[in-house]
C-alpha cells in the first residue's frame, strides 16, 4: 500500500513509564534523606561557635529535630518500597548511610542530649556566655563526625537512587566509597583536633588558679 510508512506511528509504553515513576520516588527519598543529614552535619558544625547558652540550647534543639527527619526518612524508605509497586533503588541508596546513621541514634542522640540539658541550665541567664565545657561537650567527635559521614553517604546513594550506578561489582561505586572513606578520615581528625583544643580550655583555669609553691634557695 502506497504511502503506509510514511507518518510514524507513536508507541505507547506504559513500562518505561512505570520505570520513570519508580526512579522518580526513589530520588525524593534519597533527595530528602540526604538534604536531612547534610542540613545535620552543618549544623553539628556550628554547634560549639555558639555565643551564648541560649544559642547553643537552640541549635542543638534544631539538630535534634534534624535529626529526627533524619531517621523519620530511614523508616519512610522500606514503607514507601512496599506500598508503591515496582522495583525500587532506595533501600540500596539508603544502605550505606544507614551504618553512621545507626551511630548517630544510639551514641550521637545521647551526648546531644546532655548538651541541650547542660545550655538548659543557663535558662535564668540565657545571654552567659558558653562555658569551656558545655562548648568542649558540644565538639565531641561522636556527635559531628557520624552526622557528617551520614550526610555524605546519603548524597553517594544519589545516583544509586538514579539508577546511574549499580551497587554490586561496579568500579564507580568502588570509587565513591574511598571517597567517602577518605572524607570520614579527614573529618574524624578535624573533630578530635578542634575537641582537643577546646578541651585544653577547660584544663587552663586549673593550671591559672594553681597555688605557687616558693621555691627552697
Amino acid at each position: 500500500m502506497p504511502g503506509s510508512g510514511d507518518n510514524p506511528v507513536s508507541v505507547n509504553r506504559p513500562g518505561e513509564k512505570a520505570v520513570d515513576v519508580d526512579i522518580a520516588a526513589d530520588l525524593i527519598l534519597a533527595g530528602a534523606l540526604a538534604l536531612a543529614w547534610l542540613a545535620a552535619g552543618l549544623v553539628a558544625d556550628a554547634l560549639p561557635a555558639a555565643r551564648s547558652a541560649r544559642e547553643l540550647r537552640r541549635r542543638a534543639g534544631t539538630l535534634t529535630a534534624l535529626v529526627a527527619a533524619g531517621a523519620t526518612v530511614f523508616v519512610a524508605v522500606p514503607v514507601v518500597t512496599w506500598i508503591v509497586p515496582g522495583t525500587s533503588a532506595a533501600p540500596a541508596a539508603a544502605l550505606l548511610p544507614a551504618v553512621p546513621g545507626l551511630i548517630v541514634l544510639t551514641l550521637g542522640v545521647r551526648r546531644l542530649g546532655q548538651v541541650r540539658r547542660g545550655a538548659g541550665a543557663f535558662a535564668t541567664a540565657p545571654q552567659t556566655p558558653v562555658p569551656p565545657a558545655l562548648r568542649a561537650a558540644a565538639a565531641h567527635p561522636l556527635i559531628l563526625v557520624p552526622m557528617q559521614v551520614t550526610g555524605l553517604a546519603a548524597l553517594v546513594g544519589l545516583p544509586i537512587a538514579a539508577r546511574l550506578v549499580d551497587v554490586p561489582g561496579t568500579d564507580v561505586a568502588g570509587i565513591a566509597i574511598t571517597v567517602v572513606g577518605a572524607a570520614v578520615v579527614a573529618i574524624g581528625v578535624r573533630a578530635a583536633v578542634r575537641h582537643s583544643r577546646l578541651s585544653l580550655l577547660v584544663l587552663a583555669p586549673i593550671g591559672r588558679n594553681r597555688p605557687r609553691v616558693p621555691l627552697s634557695r
